[in-house]
């Protein structure tokens, strides 16, 4: 077992390449062995494009060895067409004796069929290798396929004395607490996710694009609420440059190329709403980024999976009051001076 962990451990490493590239798909990595030496790797790199299996087998030299070789996958093979043929029938027709798998699949597409199809052909299939490891993996994926909805994370940062914002910004919009460093980390974590998500104020008060710009990748999809149509068509989050999805009371706006909006009841649980919204539009992960009263929706319905909090040195001594949130800390670390406090949310 523990020589499977250790290429099982491989895969999840070759995985996390994938990380914010292949939605609606998971992040699956692939290693093949024959005698001890790993032949072969590959990982999922983009939803269309080969599986982690495919691309694994592609990468072994000497095909013949792979009717004595053991593939390991981190997530159960798919045995369904879709943009791309099955993985199970690719390891079936190579003749691949020994399959080892991390975890299985959730998608109803998938679960177990997969499993399935391998031992009615004839192979060694063992599964549940680093399974708590391949299932934190795909956190989305699986939050999405079992539960319904994307996986949610709050993001905010406050001052040392427990504000958000300041009453007065005029100086500087938006009024920075973390520094340069943090604020890089932040649009990384933009890139790793399909969505982004403010509240009517924060969009109103700080014009924020919710774009990417000091990190490379993919800009999340931007939603906003807007209950009453008090953002300004000039506002960032308006102007049609990327897709974005607007929570409001009443259908009187046209949906537009990139622009689409969504009527909710504002008198209901809105955070479950949002959730089931999104769901609906195949995102498997936001980060909720503001405001105050927005991130308290979410923490007041225990709708959330992880808390990203940045600690900043500056103190306001008056202001928006920082979400309240349970005192269960994961994880800590400190960016220059800026405290980073990560929870999850484990009820």
């Amino acid at each position: 077992m523990k020589k499977h962990e250790k290429y099982l451990a491989r895969c999840i490493e070759l995985a996390q390449n994938g990380l914010g590239t292949t939605y609606p798909n998971p992040m699956v990595g692939s290693v093949i062995v024959y005698k001890d030496q790993i032949i072969g790797e590959g990982w999922h790199k983009k939803a269309g494009e080969p599986h982690a299996e495919v691309n694994a087998v592609n990468s072994v030299k000497d095909k013949s060895l792979l009717k004595e070789a053991t593939i390991y996958v981190s997530l159960e093979p798919c045995s369904h067409f879709g943009k791309t043929p099955p993985c199970c029938d690719l390891i079936i027709q190579h003749q691949i004796p020994n399959v080892v798998i991390g975890t299985v699949d959730p998608n109803e597409k998938v679960a177990g069929k997969g499993i399935k199809k391998l031992i009615e052909a004839g192979s060694n299939v063992t599964v549940g290798v680093l399974e708590s490891e391949c299932n934190e993996l795909n956190k989305r994926f699986f939050t999405f396929h079992q539960k319904q909805r994307p996986y949610i994370i709050l993001k905010w940062a406050e001052s040392a004395d427990g504000f958000i914002a300041p009453n007065e910004r005029d100086e500087q919009k938006p009024v920075w607490i973390s520094n340069p460093y943090s604020r890089q980390l932040v649009h990384k974590w933009r890139t790793e996710e399909q969505a982004i998500l403010v509240g009517t104020q924060t969009a109103i008060d700080d014009n924020p694009k919710l774009d990417v710009r000091d990190w490379t990748g993919k800009s999340p999809v931007r939603i906003v609420l807007d209950q009453n149509n008090r953002i300004p068509k000039t506002n960032h989050l308006l102007d049609n440059q990327q897709k974005t999805i607007v929570f409001c009371q009443s259908n009187q706006n046209t949906n537009q190329e990139n622009l689409i909006f969504e009527v909710i009841d504002f008198n209901q649980n809105i955070a479950s709403q949002i959730a089931r919204t999104l769901f609906n539009h195949q995102i498997q992960s936001v980060i909720i980024e503001g405001g105050g009263q927005t991130l308290q929706t979410f923490i007041d319905t225990n709708l959330w999976d992880e808390a990203r909090i940045f600690k900043g040195q500056n103190t306001f001594k008056n202001g928006t009051k920082a979400p309240i949130i349970k005192p269960t800390t994961n994880q800590t670390q400190l960016i220059l001076k800026d405290e980073l406090l990560i929870f999850r949310n484990h009820d």
